[in-house]
Protein backbone atom coordinates (compact mmCIF):
# COMPACT_ATOMS: atom_id res chain seq x y z
CA UNK A 1 0.00 0.00 0.00
CA UNK A 2 1.55 3.08 -1.16
CA UNK A 3 2.17 6.11 1.41
CA UNK A 4 -0.11 8.99 1.07
CA UNK A 5 1.71 11.63 -0.65
CA UNK A 6 1.60 14.96 1.48
CA UNK A 7 3.44 16.58 -1.06
CA UNK A 8 0.97 16.40 -3.72
CA UNK A 9 -0.70 19.78 -3.67
CA UNK A 10 2.84 21.42 -4.29
CA UNK A 11 2.62 23.65 -7.20
CA UNK A 12 5.95 23.66 -7.89
CA UNK A 13 6.53 20.20 -8.36
CA UNK A 14 9.12 19.92 -11.23
CA UNK A 15 7.76 17.42 -13.90
CA UNK A 16 9.38 14.07 -12.49
CA UNK A 17 7.20 14.66 -9.95
CA UNK A 18 4.64 15.24 -11.13
CA UNK A 19 4.83 11.65 -13.32
CA UNK A 20 5.66 9.71 -10.56
CA UNK A 21 1.81 11.73 -9.02
CA UNK A 22 0.32 9.58 -11.65
CA UNK A 23 1.94 5.74 -12.01
CA UNK A 24 4.57 4.60 -8.71
CA UNK A 25 7.95 3.94 -10.20
CA UNK A 26 7.66 -0.02 -9.26
CA UNK A 27 4.61 -0.17 -11.55
CA UNK A 28 6.40 -0.60 -14.49
CA UNK A 29 6.66 -4.32 -13.42
CA UNK A 30 3.58 -4.88 -14.26
CA UNK A 31 4.34 -3.38 -18.23
CA UNK A 32 7.25 -5.63 -18.68
CA UNK A 33 5.44 -8.83 -19.74
CA UNK A 34 3.32 -6.38 -22.31
CA UNK A 35 6.74 -4.88 -23.83
CA UNK A 36 8.47 -7.49 -23.62
CA UNK A 37 6.11 -9.33 -25.71
CA UNK A 38 5.42 -6.13 -28.24
CA UNK A 39 9.23 -5.37 -28.70
CA UNK A 40 11.25 -1.91 -27.54
CA UNK A 41 8.73 0.29 -29.87
CA UNK A 42 6.29 -0.63 -27.83
CA UNK A 43 7.28 1.58 -24.87
CA UNK A 44 5.96 4.97 -24.79
CA UNK A 45 9.44 7.73 -24.36
CA UNK A 46 7.10 9.01 -21.59
CA UNK A 47 7.94 5.19 -19.61
CA UNK A 48 11.30 5.15 -20.52
CA UNK A 49 12.45 6.03 -16.91
CA UNK A 50 10.11 4.29 -15.01
CA UNK A 51 12.82 1.52 -15.51
CA UNK A 52 14.94 2.31 -13.14
CA UNK A 53 12.97 1.28 -10.76
CA UNK A 54 13.47 -2.28 -11.97
CA UNK A 55 17.19 -1.43 -11.82
CA UNK A 56 17.53 -0.49 -15.67
CA UNK A 57 18.93 2.39 -17.73
CA UNK A 58 18.29 2.87 -21.31
CA UNK A 59 22.19 2.72 -22.80
CA UNK A 60 23.65 5.39 -25.04
CA UNK A 61 22.08 5.56 -27.39
CA UNK A 62 18.63 5.57 -25.66
CA UNK A 63 16.99 4.96 -29.30
CA UNK A 64 18.51 1.81 -29.96
CA UNK A 65 16.62 -0.15 -26.87
CA UNK A 66 19.81 -1.66 -25.10
CA UNK A 67 19.54 -1.93 -21.53
CA UNK A 68 22.17 -1.82 -18.48
CA UNK A 69 20.49 -3.47 -15.78
CA UNK A 70 22.41 -3.26 -12.18
CA UNK A 71 21.59 -5.95 -9.75
CA UNK A 72 21.22 -5.42 -5.59
CA UNK A 73 24.17 -7.44 -3.75
CA UNK A 74 23.22 -6.04 -0.23
CA UNK A 75 27.03 -5.47 1.88
CA UNK A 76 28.80 -7.36 -1.20
CA UNK A 77 27.96 -11.21 -0.50
CA UNK A 78 26.68 -13.41 -3.20
CA UNK A 79 26.51 -17.04 -2.56
CA UNK A 80 27.71 -19.79 -5.06
CA UNK A 81 24.61 -20.32 -6.90
CA UNK A 82 24.21 -16.67 -7.53
CA UNK A 83 27.36 -15.66 -8.36
CA UNK A 84 26.85 -18.64 -11.00
CA UNK A 85 23.26 -17.29 -12.10
CA UNK A 86 24.80 -13.68 -12.39
CA UNK A 87 27.64 -15.06 -14.84
CA UNK A 88 25.13 -17.02 -16.93
CA UNK A 89 23.37 -13.80 -17.45
CA UNK A 90 26.35 -11.99 -18.37
CA UNK A 91 27.10 -14.84 -20.62
CA UNK A 92 23.67 -15.35 -22.50
CA UNK A 93 22.31 -12.03 -22.47
CA UNK A 94 25.08 -9.49 -21.58
CA UNK A 95 27.78 -9.84 -24.08
CA UNK A 96 29.59 -11.37 -21.41
CA UNK A 97 30.59 -7.82 -20.02
CA UNK A 98 30.40 -8.59 -15.78
CA UNK A 99 31.12 -5.06 -13.88
CA UNK A 100 31.21 -4.56 -10.20
CA UNK A 101 30.40 -1.06 -8.93
CA UNK A 102 31.23 1.22 -6.46
CA UNK A 103 28.16 0.12 -4.50
CA UNK A 104 28.84 -3.32 -4.31
CA UNK A 105 26.45 -4.03 -7.17
CA UNK A 106 26.91 -5.65 -10.72
CA UNK A 107 25.71 -4.58 -14.08
CA UNK A 108 24.85 -5.95 -17.31
CA UNK A 109 24.89 -4.33 -20.19
CA UNK A 110 23.21 -5.08 -23.95
CA UNK A 111 19.94 -6.38 -22.67
CA UNK A 112 17.22 -6.27 -24.51
CA UNK A 113 13.25 -5.36 -23.23
CA UNK A 114 12.88 -9.05 -24.94
CA UNK A 115 15.03 -10.80 -22.59
CA UNK A 116 14.19 -8.46 -19.26
CA UNK A 117 11.36 -11.58 -18.27
CA UNK A 118 13.45 -14.57 -18.10
CA UNK A 119 16.72 -12.09 -16.63
CA UNK A 120 14.43 -10.90 -13.90
CA UNK A 121 12.94 -14.86 -13.11
CA UNK A 122 16.67 -15.75 -12.83
CA UNK A 123 17.46 -13.77 -10.80
CA UNK A 124 14.59 -14.34 -8.60
CA UNK A 125 15.10 -17.83 -7.91
CA UNK A 126 18.56 -17.30 -7.25
CA UNK A 127 16.97 -14.84 -4.15
CA UNK A 128 18.52 -11.47 -6.04
CA UNK A 129 16.60 -8.18 -7.42
CA UNK A 130 17.04 -5.56 -9.43
CA UNK A 131 14.35 -3.66 -8.21
CA UNK A 132 15.34 -0.43 -7.22
CA UNK A 133 18.79 -0.42 -7.99
CA UNK A 134 18.37 2.58 -10.11
CA UNK A 135 15.26 5.20 -9.60
CA UNK A 136 14.22 7.63 -6.40
CA UNK A 137 13.89 4.66 -3.92
CA UNK A 138 16.17 2.71 -1.84
CA UNK A 139 19.17 1.83 -3.02
CA UNK A 140 21.18 -0.99 -2.60
CA UNK A 141 22.71 -1.32 1.29
CA UNK A 142 26.32 -1.57 1.22
CA UNK A 143 28.31 -3.26 3.92
CA UNK A 144 30.99 -4.72 5.18
CA UNK A 145 31.96 -7.32 2.58
CA UNK A 146 33.62 -9.02 5.46
CA UNK A 147 30.43 -9.37 7.39
CA UNK A 148 30.38 -12.25 9.70
CA UNK A 149 33.96 -13.65 9.02
CA UNK A 150 35.88 -9.94 10.03
CA UNK A 151 38.65 -10.17 12.95
CA UNK A 152 37.98 -5.51 12.98
CA UNK A 153 34.23 -5.91 12.96
CA UNK A 154 32.79 -4.79 15.82
CA UNK A 155 29.33 -7.69 15.23
CA UNK A 156 28.25 -9.46 12.38
CA UNK A 157 25.73 -6.89 10.43
CA UNK A 158 25.06 -9.31 7.78
CA UNK A 159 21.48 -10.06 9.23
CA UNK A 160 20.51 -6.47 10.14
CA UNK A 161 21.31 -5.17 6.31
CA UNK A 162 19.49 -8.21 5.39
CA UNK A 163 16.47 -7.54 7.63
CA UNK A 164 16.33 -3.55 5.87
CA UNK A 165 17.23 -4.43 2.58
CA UNK A 166 13.86 -6.71 2.69
CA UNK A 167 11.45 -4.19 4.18
CA UNK A 168 12.50 -1.58 1.33
CA UNK A 169 12.44 -4.24 -1.14
CA UNK A 170 9.03 -3.66 -3.58
CA UNK A 171 7.52 -1.24 -0.70
CA UNK A 172 5.33 0.91 -2.19
CA UNK A 173 5.12 3.19 0.90
CA UNK A 174 8.68 3.91 0.20
CA UNK A 175 9.22 3.50 -3.77
CA UNK A 176 8.47 7.49 -4.21
CA UNK A 177 11.25 9.45 -2.83
CA UNK A 178 12.50 12.93 -3.67
CA UNK A 179 15.56 11.33 -5.10
CA UNK A 180 18.19 8.60 -4.94
CA UNK A 181 18.30 7.06 -1.44
CA UNK A 182 21.64 5.71 -0.60
CA UNK A 183 22.57 3.72 2.75
CA UNK A 184 25.06 2.14 4.58
CA UNK A 185 25.56 -0.54 7.33
CA UNK A 186 28.78 -1.73 8.83
CA UNK A 187 30.66 -2.11 12.02
CA UNK A 188 34.12 -2.53 10.41
CA UNK A 189 36.65 -0.50 12.32
CA UNK A 190 38.21 1.05 8.75
CA UNK A 191 35.18 2.29 7.85
CA UNK A 192 34.97 -0.41 4.38
CA UNK A 193 31.22 0.86 3.77
CA UNK A 194 32.20 4.98 2.78
CA UNK A 195 29.67 5.94 5.54
CA UNK A 196 30.23 9.86 5.11
CA UNK A 197 29.04 10.00 1.23
CA UNK A 198 25.87 8.30 1.86
CA UNK A 199 22.42 9.48 2.65
CA UNK A 200 22.09 7.47 6.02
CA UNK A 201 24.47 5.47 7.55
CA UNK A 202 25.23 3.12 10.65
CA UNK A 203 28.57 3.28 12.10
CA UNK A 204 29.90 0.69 14.90
CA UNK A 205 29.89 2.60 18.56
CA UNK A 206 29.87 1.40 21.96
CA UNK A 207 27.90 2.41 25.12
CA UNK A 208 27.99 2.25 28.16
CA UNK A 209 24.22 1.59 29.35
CA UNK A 210 22.92 0.03 33.07
CA UNK A 211 26.87 -0.17 33.75
CA UNK A 212 26.95 -2.72 30.68
CA UNK A 213 29.47 -2.20 27.61
CA UNK A 214 26.76 -2.44 24.74
CA UNK A 215 27.16 -2.53 20.99
CA UNK A 216 25.76 -0.58 18.44
CA UNK A 217 25.66 2.36 15.96
CA UNK A 218 25.86 5.89 15.61
CA UNK A 219 24.51 7.62 13.10
CA UNK A 220 25.22 9.89 10.14
CA UNK A 221 22.85 11.60 7.55
CA UNK A 222 22.96 13.89 4.52
CA UNK A 223 26.15 12.58 2.59
CA UNK A 224 26.19 12.30 -1.12
CA UNK A 225 28.94 13.25 -3.89
CA UNK A 226 27.51 14.60 -7.74
CA UNK A 227 28.22 17.68 -8.31
CA UNK A 228 27.28 19.35 -4.91
CA UNK A 229 29.10 17.33 -2.86
CA UNK A 230 28.20 16.82 1.06
CA UNK A 231 30.26 14.60 4.10
CA UNK A 232 27.44 13.01 6.23
CA UNK A 233 27.01 14.36 9.79
CA UNK A 234 26.33 12.73 13.24
CA UNK A 235 23.32 12.69 14.82
CA UNK A 236 23.77 12.54 19.00
CA UNK A 237 22.03 9.06 19.45
CA UNK A 238 23.21 5.78 19.92
CA UNK A 239 21.47 3.14 18.05
CA UNK A 240 21.06 -0.16 19.37
CA UNK A 241 21.39 -3.23 16.73
CA UNK A 242 17.69 -4.74 17.26
CA UNK A 243 16.30 -0.31 16.54
CA UNK A 244 18.23 0.16 13.02
CA UNK A 245 15.30 -0.98 10.83
CA UNK A 246 13.29 1.51 12.94
CA UNK A 247 15.13 4.00 12.80
CA UNK A 248 16.16 3.37 8.90
CA UNK A 249 12.10 3.67 8.19
CA UNK A 250 11.84 6.93 10.36
CA UNK A 251 14.53 8.62 8.24
CA UNK A 252 13.55 7.55 4.96
CA UNK A 253 9.91 8.56 6.10
CA UNK A 254 11.23 11.89 7.35
CA UNK A 255 13.13 12.04 3.53
CA UNK A 256 10.03 11.31 1.58
CA UNK A 257 7.61 13.89 3.53
CA UNK A 258 10.04 16.80 3.73
CA UNK A 259 12.80 16.44 0.85
CA UNK A 260 12.45 18.93 -1.77
CA UNK A 261 11.01 17.93 -4.95
CA UNK A 262 10.71 21.22 -6.65
CA UNK A 263 14.36 20.95 -8.29
CA UNK A 264 16.11 17.07 -9.55
CA UNK A 265 19.19 18.78 -8.97
CA UNK A 266 18.39 19.86 -5.42
CA UNK A 267 16.71 17.01 -3.97
CA UNK A 268 19.36 14.64 -2.29
CA UNK A 269 19.01 14.04 1.77
CA UNK A 270 22.01 15.82 2.08
CA UNK A 271 20.24 19.22 1.25
CA UNK A 272 17.47 18.77 3.56
CA UNK A 273 20.42 18.28 6.40
CA UNK A 274 22.37 20.48 5.15
CA UNK A 275 18.90 23.48 5.56
CA UNK A 276 17.98 21.77 8.98
CA UNK A 277 21.17 21.25 10.42
CA UNK A 278 21.70 18.03 12.80
CA UNK A 279 19.83 19.10 15.43
CA UNK A 280 16.70 19.87 13.88
CA UNK A 281 17.11 16.86 12.32
CA UNK A 282 17.56 14.66 15.51
CA UNK A 283 14.48 16.07 16.85
CA UNK A 284 11.87 15.08 14.17
CA UNK A 285 13.78 11.79 14.07
CA UNK A 286 12.58 11.45 17.61
CA UNK A 287 9.50 12.13 16.29
CA UNK A 288 8.99 8.77 14.83
CA UNK A 289 10.94 6.84 17.02
CA UNK A 290 10.70 7.37 20.50
CA UNK A 291 13.55 8.69 23.23
CA UNK A 292 16.85 6.88 21.74
CA UNK A 293 20.25 6.73 23.59
CA UNK A 294 22.97 9.90 23.51
CA UNK A 295 26.09 8.93 21.37
CA UNK A 296 28.65 6.74 23.00
CA UNK A 297 32.43 5.96 21.91
CA UNK A 298 32.54 5.28 17.86
CA UNK A 299 34.31 2.01 17.36
CA UNK A 300 36.13 3.52 13.84
CA UNK A 301 39.51 4.24 13.71
CA UNK A 302 40.77 4.39 10.01
CA UNK A 303 39.75 4.48 6.40
CA UNK A 304 40.78 1.40 3.94
CA UNK A 305 39.10 2.67 0.84
CA UNK A 306 37.24 -0.62 0.86
CA UNK A 307 40.62 -2.78 0.21
CA UNK A 308 41.31 -5.81 1.38
CA UNK A 309 44.48 -7.48 -0.57
CA UNK A 310 46.39 -10.43 0.25
CA UNK A 311 45.64 -13.48 2.26
CA UNK A 312 44.34 -12.41 5.49
CA UNK A 313 43.31 -14.06 9.06
CA UNK A 314 39.80 -14.53 9.44
CA UNK A 315 38.20 -14.01 12.97
CA UNK A 316 37.25 -18.09 13.00
CA UNK A 317 40.10 -20.03 13.65
CA UNK A 318 41.91 -21.94 10.99
CA UNK A 319 40.08 -19.84 7.66
CA UNK A 320 41.45 -17.38 5.76
CA UNK A 321 40.09 -14.60 3.20
CA UNK A 322 41.95 -13.82 0.06
CA UNK A 323 41.45 -10.17 -1.47
CA UNK A 324 41.84 -9.96 -5.46
CA UNK A 325 42.45 -6.80 -7.56
CA UNK A 326 39.48 -6.74 -10.56
CA UNK A 327 41.28 -4.32 -12.40
CA UNK A 328 38.26 -1.16 -12.65
CA UNK A 329 35.68 -3.82 -12.20
CA UNK A 330 35.44 -5.51 -15.08
CA UNK A 331 34.91 -9.57 -15.65
CA UNK A 332 33.99 -11.97 -18.30
CA UNK A 333 31.39 -14.32 -17.93
CA UNK A 334 34.39 -17.07 -17.88
CA UNK A 335 36.03 -15.73 -15.26
CA UNK A 336 33.35 -15.62 -13.27
CA UNK A 337 32.19 -19.18 -13.91
CA UNK A 338 36.23 -19.92 -12.67
CA UNK A 339 35.90 -17.95 -9.71
CA UNK A 340 32.53 -19.85 -8.71
CA UNK A 341 34.21 -23.50 -9.48
CA UNK A 342 37.24 -21.30 -6.90
CA UNK A 343 35.30 -20.79 -4.44
CA UNK A 344 33.33 -23.83 -4.25
CA UNK A 345 36.62 -25.87 -4.43
CA UNK A 346 38.52 -24.15 -1.72
CA UNK A 347 35.75 -22.27 0.26
CA UNK A 348 32.20 -22.33 1.13
CA UNK A 349 31.22 -21.31 -2.55
CA UNK A 350 30.55 -17.39 -1.28
CA UNK A 351 31.76 -14.67 -3.24
CA UNK A 352 32.05 -10.85 -2.21
CA UNK A 353 32.04 -7.70 -3.91
CA UNK A 354 33.91 -4.77 -2.61
CA UNK A 355 33.09 -0.75 -2.97
CA UNK A 356 36.49 -0.59 -4.51
CA UNK A 357 35.05 -2.71 -7.57
CA UNK A 358 37.31 -5.59 -6.49
CA UNK A 359 36.64 -9.05 -4.33
CA UNK A 360 37.09 -11.25 -1.81
CA UNK A 361 37.44 -14.93 -1.82
CA UNK A 362 36.15 -16.08 2.28
CA UNK A 363 36.51 -18.91 3.99
CA UNK A 364 39.30 -20.25 2.48
CA UNK A 365 41.05 -23.28 5.22
CA UNK A 366 45.20 -23.15 5.93
CA UNK A 367 45.62 -25.88 3.87
CA UNK A 368 43.67 -24.98 1.01
CA UNK A 369 46.15 -21.20 0.86
CA UNK A 370 48.78 -22.47 -1.22
CA UNK A 371 46.76 -24.69 -3.76
CA UNK A 372 44.39 -21.55 -4.58
CA UNK A 373 47.30 -19.07 -5.09
CA UNK A 374 48.64 -21.27 -7.64
CA UNK A 375 45.54 -21.27 -9.60
CA UNK A 376 45.72 -19.38 -13.14
CA UNK A 377 43.18 -16.72 -12.83
CA UNK A 378 44.87 -15.65 -9.39
CA UNK A 379 47.98 -14.58 -11.73
CA UNK A 380 45.27 -12.52 -13.28
CA UNK A 381 43.19 -11.37 -10.60
CA UNK A 382 46.14 -11.32 -8.38
CA UNK A 383 46.20 -10.56 -4.27
CA UNK A 384 49.19 -8.60 -4.50
CA UNK A 385 48.13 -6.15 -7.52
CA UNK A 386 51.07 -3.03 -8.48
CA UNK A 387 50.43 0.11 -6.55
CA UNK A 388 48.45 2.25 -9.69
CA UNK A 389 46.45 -0.58 -11.42
CA UNK A 390 45.30 -1.90 -7.74
CA UNK A 391 44.07 1.29 -6.44
CA UNK A 392 42.19 2.41 -9.81
CA UNK A 393 38.31 2.75 -10.05
CA UNK A 394 36.57 3.94 -12.84
CA UNK A 395 32.72 4.66 -13.56
CA UNK A 396 31.00 2.84 -16.46
CA UNK A 397 32.03 5.61 -18.94
CA UNK A 398 30.01 6.78 -22.41
CA UNK A 399 31.01 3.27 -23.90
CA UNK A 400 27.59 2.94 -22.53
CA UNK A 401 26.49 5.49 -20.19
CA UNK A 402 24.61 8.62 -21.39
CA UNK A 403 25.23 11.21 -18.99
CA UNK A 404 29.20 10.54 -19.67
CA UNK A 405 30.88 12.77 -21.58
CA UNK A 406 34.15 10.53 -22.08
CA UNK A 407 34.84 6.87 -22.15
CA UNK A 408 36.87 5.22 -18.61
CA UNK A 409 36.95 2.31 -17.87
CA UNK A 410 39.62 0.73 -20.61
CA UNK A 411 41.59 4.48 -20.14
CA UNK A 412 42.12 4.08 -16.70
CA UNK A 413 43.21 0.52 -16.97
CA UNK A 414 45.66 1.19 -19.88
CA UNK A 415 47.12 4.69 -17.52
CA UNK A 416 46.89 2.42 -14.39
CA UNK A 417 49.35 0.20 -16.35
CA UNK A 418 51.23 2.64 -18.30
CA UNK A 419 51.93 4.17 -14.69
CA UNK A 420 52.97 0.72 -13.05
CA UNK A 421 55.72 0.42 -15.74
CA UNK A 422 57.06 3.54 -15.50
CA UNK A 423 56.66 4.73 -11.75
CA UNK A 424 57.94 2.66 -8.28
CA UNK A 425 56.42 3.92 -4.88
CA UNK A 426 56.60 2.63 -1.66
CA UNK A 427 53.29 3.36 -0.82
CA UNK A 428 49.77 3.19 -2.72
CA UNK A 429 47.86 6.49 -4.90
CA UNK A 430 44.54 5.80 -5.54
CA UNK A 431 43.05 7.26 -8.91
CA UNK A 432 39.78 7.65 -9.62
CA UNK A 433 38.19 8.48 -12.79
CA UNK A 434 35.27 9.49 -13.40
CA UNK A 435 32.93 10.62 -16.82
CA UNK A 436 30.33 13.23 -15.81
CA UNK A 437 29.98 15.23 -12.66
CA UNK A 438 27.91 12.92 -10.99
CA UNK A 439 30.94 10.97 -10.13
CA UNK A 440 29.30 7.43 -10.23
CA UNK A 441 33.09 6.26 -9.46
CA UNK A 442 33.75 8.38 -6.85
CA UNK A 443 36.01 11.37 -7.73
CA UNK A 444 35.89 13.23 -4.52
CA UNK A 445 37.12 10.84 -1.84
CA UNK A 446 40.28 9.82 -4.12
CA UNK A 447 43.95 10.91 -3.71
CA UNK A 448 43.44 11.58 -7.57
CA UNK A 449 40.52 12.27 -8.99
CA UNK A 450 40.09 12.97 -12.85
CA UNK A 451 36.66 14.07 -14.00
CA UNK A 452 36.25 13.65 -17.90
CA UNK A 453 34.65 17.32 -19.61
CA UNK A 454 34.77 18.25 -23.20
CA UNK A 455 36.75 21.01 -24.24
CA UNK A 456 37.83 22.64 -27.36
CA UNK A 457 41.66 22.73 -28.45
CA UNK A 458 43.64 25.04 -30.33
CA UNK A 459 41.49 24.21 -33.03
CA UNK A 460 38.48 24.79 -31.86
CA UNK A 461 37.22 21.19 -32.23
CA UNK A 462 35.30 19.76 -29.64
CA UNK A 463 37.56 17.30 -27.55
CA UNK A 464 37.57 14.82 -24.62
CA UNK A 465 39.88 15.77 -21.61
CA UNK A 466 40.18 15.61 -17.59
CA UNK A 467 40.18 18.17 -14.85
CA UNK A 468 42.46 16.96 -11.99
CA UNK A 469 41.60 16.90 -8.36
CA UNK A 470 43.98 15.95 -5.42
CA UNK A 471 43.45 15.04 -1.62
CA UNK A 472 40.54 13.22 -1.42
CA UNK A 473 39.75 11.20 2.12
CA UNK A 474 37.34 9.78 4.38
CA UNK A 475 39.83 9.69 6.94
CA UNK A 476 38.91 11.48 10.49
CA UNK A 477 35.18 12.30 9.02
CA UNK A 478 36.80 13.08 5.03
CA UNK A 479 38.05 15.74 3.04
CA UNK A 480 37.01 16.07 -0.42
CA UNK A 481 40.13 16.50 -3.11
CA UNK A 482 40.62 20.19 -4.71
CA UNK A 483 40.49 21.09 -7.83
CA UNK A 484 43.43 21.71 -9.84
CA UNK A 485 43.59 24.48 -12.72
CA UNK A 486 43.98 23.15 -16.77
CA UNK A 487 42.66 20.94 -18.68
CA UNK A 488 44.59 17.93 -19.90
CA UNK A 489 43.61 16.49 -23.32
CA UNK A 490 42.55 12.28 -22.96
CA UNK A 491 45.84 11.37 -25.50
CA UNK A 492 48.39 13.23 -23.37
CA UNK A 493 46.86 12.04 -19.66
CA UNK A 494 49.36 9.28 -19.20
CA UNK A 495 51.93 11.67 -20.24
CA UNK A 496 51.03 14.72 -17.75
CA UNK A 497 49.93 11.91 -15.34
CA UNK A 498 53.56 10.86 -14.94
CA UNK A 499 55.47 13.56 -14.96
CA UNK A 500 52.88 14.81 -12.37
CA UNK A 501 53.76 11.59 -10.22
CA UNK A 502 57.63 11.83 -10.68
CA UNK A 503 57.14 15.12 -8.57
CA UNK A 504 55.73 12.84 -5.95
CA UNK A 505 58.31 9.94 -6.07
CA UNK A 506 61.24 12.32 -5.86
CA UNK A 507 59.66 15.15 -2.86
CA UNK A 508 58.05 12.45 -0.96
CA UNK A 509 59.26 10.82 2.28
CA UNK A 510 59.82 7.43 3.09
CA UNK A 511 56.08 5.73 3.46
CA UNK A 512 54.59 9.00 3.54
CA UNK A 513 50.91 8.69 2.11
CA UNK A 514 50.08 10.65 -1.00
CA UNK A 515 47.26 12.59 1.02
CA UNK A 516 49.89 13.93 3.43
CA UNK A 517 52.08 14.38 0.61
CA UNK A 518 49.52 16.82 -0.42
CA UNK A 519 49.03 18.53 3.24
CA UNK A 520 52.63 19.06 3.55
CA UNK A 521 53.56 20.70 -0.26
CA UNK A 522 50.52 22.72 -0.81
CA UNK A 523 47.91 23.43 -3.66
CA UNK A 524 49.84 26.22 -4.72
CA UNK A 525 53.16 24.02 -5.39
CA UNK A 526 51.29 21.07 -7.58
CA UNK A 527 49.57 23.61 -9.24
CA UNK A 528 52.28 25.39 -10.37
CA UNK A 529 53.62 22.06 -10.84
CA UNK A 530 50.83 20.64 -13.46
CA UNK A 531 50.66 24.05 -14.96
CA UNK A 532 54.22 23.90 -16.11
CA UNK A 533 53.91 20.12 -16.89
CA UNK A 534 50.72 21.03 -19.22
CA UNK A 535 52.60 23.33 -21.28
CA UNK A 536 55.16 21.63 -22.08
CA UNK A 537 53.15 18.53 -22.96
CA UNK A 538 51.73 21.06 -25.39
CA UNK A 539 54.93 22.29 -26.41
CA UNK A 540 56.02 18.82 -27.96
Amino acid sequence: MAAEKIWKDNPKLNEAEKKKLVKDGLKIYDDIPYYAKNGFESIPKDQWDLFKWAGCYLQKPKEAGYFMMRVNVPSGILTHNQLVTLAEIARDYGRDVYDITTRQAIQFHWLTIEQIPDILTRLERADLSSAGACGDITRNIVGNPLAGIDPNELFDTSPIVKEVYEFFQFNEEFSNLPRKYKMSISSNKNNASNAEINCISFVPAIKEVEGVETVGFHLKVGGGLSSAPHLAQTLDVFVLPHQVKEVAIAVTTIFRDFGYREKRHHSRLKFLVADWGVEKFKDVLLEYTGDLLTKGTGFEQTWNAGYFYGVQPQKQEGLHYVGLNVPVGRLHSEEVFELARLVKKYGNGEIRNCNSQNLILPNIATANIEALLQEPLLQKFTPTPPKFIGYSVACTGNEYCNLALVETKARMKDTASYLDEKISLDVPIRIHMVGCPNSCGQRQIADIGLQGIKTRNEKKEMIEAFEFYVGGTLQDGGKFNEKLKGKVDSPSLHLVLEKFLQHFQENKLPSEPYLDYVARVGIEELQSHLTSIIEKVKAS
